[in-house]
């Protein structure tokens, strides 16, 4: 029984860390990786500004209708990537032009995202290709970044970036505190429509990488995990990019060894950095708890010796 565990063990191990011939494997990958190092850097500029427009289940209904049209594309021979940033943009104008309130645009979401899941799964029963294609849809393919497709993915990459550096100040302003922003004279609604398409660009290319079930590991995890450790406009971006692509590219170089699919590397990796960041971030939290207390009591001590002395 102990000889049959510790071999089944082994085995385990030996899938998820096997890294024979790993510097052959990295040369073959170097598209992937530098396409995971872009996609870090897109997912962790945007990743703060959903978190502070409490858009995640955004970014979730997003990327299901980016499956769909990505399941389309493939099922009518077109090209994958084109499917894909059709249904996403698709789905940010229908979430954006929906729902301006966050209830509103949570049922939006909640209507399209089973719709595009089901539409999605339609398309790759009706497939006859093979079976790598439509498991890569969901959970990422670790060499499928072509030239043409890298040269597409740093297109769009740099349409998000320079958009978002355009609208950055008037977009967090609408983000922070979107009535005060409008009452100054801020279009919110049109950043709003801005930024969901921004959205929808980055969800696209994300999902060529990560797959459609857990693009939330690279656009929303890494932001979350910055903003456990500080609330400083310049360096939670930048903690948010460093956390993605870390959690990217580690998560590529691991699946060369394991000859696993990419999201459970990207997406635990992601979730350690969240984890020991929120803990870093409640550690802090309470000592600063503390030295406010310790510093209320001394404050609170002089006026009571005053009292007393009063009394006396």
């Amino acid at each position: 029984m102990d000889v049959l565990l510790a071999t089944g063990v082994q085995h385990l191990l030996s899938s998820v860390f096997s890294f024979q011939d790993f510097p052959e494997l990295v040369a073959l990958v170097k598209n992937s990786i530098f396409a995971g190092a872009v996609l870090g850097i897109v997912g962790g500029l945007i990743g703060p500004f959903v978190i502070t427009r409490n858009m995640p289940f955004a970014v979730h209904g997003i990327s299901e209708l980016s499956f769909a049209g990505a399941s389309a594309a493939l099922l009518f021979g077109v090209n994958v990537v084109a499917g894909s940033l059709v249904g996403s943009l698709l789905a940010a104008l229908l979430i954006g032009a929906l729902g301006s309130r966050a209830r509103e645009r949570n049922s939006a979401i909640a209507v399209l995202m089973p719709f595009g899941l089901g539409l999605g799964i339609l398309c790759l029963a009706l497939y006859r290709g093979r079976a790598a294609n439509k498991f890569g849809l969901l959970t990422g393919q670790i060499v499928s970044v072509d030239n043409p497709q890298l040269g597409f993915l740093l297109v769009v990459s740099a349409v998000v970036i320079v958009a978002l550096l355009v609208v950055w100040r008037p977009l967090m302003f609408a983000s922070v505190d979107p009535d005060v922003a409008a009452a100054a004279g801020v279009p919110v609604r049109t950043l709003a429509i801005v930024f969901m398409l921004v959205l929808g660009l980055a969800t696209a290319v994300s999902v060529q990488i990560v797959g459609a079930l857990l693009v939330l590991s690279l656009l929303v995890t890494p932001a979350a995990a910055a903003l456990r450790l500080t609330a400083s406009p310049v360096l939670v971006p930048v903690l948010s990019m460093v956390f993605a692509v870390t959690s990217v590219v580690g998560g590529i170089l691991l699946a060369l060894g394991g000859g696993l699919p990419i999201s459970p590397y990207v997406t635990t990796i992601s979730f350690v950095i969240w984890a020991v960041c929120r803990i870093v971030g409640s550690r802090r939290d309470a000592r600063g708890r503390d030295r406010d207390a310790r510093r209320q009591r001394e404050e609170h001590l002089p006026s009571v010796q005053q009292r007393k002395e009063v009394g006396a």
